[in-house]
């Protein structure tokens, strides 16, 4: 350790003590820092959007989920911002990574994630997770933290949606949980993801009524192996959750269940899918205690 004589002259002088001598030489080297952001990618995008709708009632829009209803209608709108950051998985045994995802924007009020119920300020949270490996068989990964529902057809990110707007299945659908949630890939053709969080609805860190009461999910994922010809690599899918849903009712909640079915099938023209899904839910309203 090296210090110049200015440096020992003001610590003779008291002004300087040997701790912060110390701790100023063991900063970090900027090549370090950029050595261990090096594993991190940022990624995003910015969705955009315009709606002319003629009639009489050209502002009264289904209520599917980011419609926007009049808000939307007839204009050019900037629906959301996507940024996420990322640090993947090595193939390590133990290996561990990272995604964080927020959204900026009109269509972040509409996410539902806001913690505490609060929904404004055009910010939100869509995902927020730890990966984690753990080396038994295949290898289990899991993701602990806030996190897409593993059952249903439709993303949330437009770019990656079918559709131009989303059906109405997918504003009654299950949309994001705070819990963990295990993924194991018994072999190219079939994995099974299966995990607990503290409620049906998306709202992170929101708790059920009883500390013991969770929401359980299961989905499995079958791919068509390279020996189905065309239809090699189409994709097969189910899943349920089930646990409480305070949105459901205003006397204090209910116990939804969510059950899932879908596939997207490759067809002998490379550039053409087909695809479908059929979902149902159940819910059970829970009165309030002494009504």
């Amino acid at each position: 350790m090296k210090f110049n004589k200015w440096t020992l002259a003001l610590a003779a002088a008291g002004i300087v003590t040997a701790p912060s001598l110390l701790r100023a030489d063991e900063q970090p080297k900027p090549e370090t820092v950029l050595t261990a952001l090096s594993a991190t990618t940022l990624s995003g995008y910015v969705d955009t959007s315009m709606e002319f709708n003629p009639g009489a009632n050209h502002g009264n829009l289904p209520p599917y989920a980011f419609s926007g209803g009049a808000s939307k209608a007839n204009g050019f709108n900037l629906d959301v911002v996507d940024l996420a950051l990322d640090k993947p998985q090595d193939e390590s045994p133990w290996a561990s990574g990272y995604h964080i995802e927020l959204w900026m924007g009109p269509d972040a009020n509409t996410l539902g994630t806001q913690s505490g119920g609060t929904v404004g300020g055009d910010f939100a949270i869509r995902q927020a997770y730890v990966l984690l490996r753990t080396p038994v068989g295949n290898g289990i990964n899991w993701k602990i933290g806030v996190f897409d529902t593993p059952i249903g057809y439709e993303a949330y990110n437009n770019p990656s949606n079918p559709n131009f707007t989303h059906s109405y299945g997918f504003t009654i659908e299950p949309t994001q949980h705070t819990g963990i949630l295990g993924t194991y890939q018994f072999c190219d053709a079939f994995s099974l993801s299966a995990g607990v969080g503290n409620t049906y609805g998306p709202v992170i860190n929101a708790r059920a009524p009883s500390p013991s009461y969770k929401t359980y999910m299961v989905a499995a994922t079958f791919t068509a192996p390279t020996n189905w010809a065309w239809a090699s690599g189409s994709t097969f899918s189910a899943g349920v959750v089930n646990g409480f849903d305070a949105a459901q009712s205003t006397d204090g909640g209910g116990d939804a269940t969510s059950v899932y079915a879908g596939a997207t099938v490759n067809t002998p023209l490379s550039a053409l899918k087909v695809g479908a899904c059929w979902f149902a839910s159940r819910v059970l309203v829970r009165a309030t205690p002494g009504s």
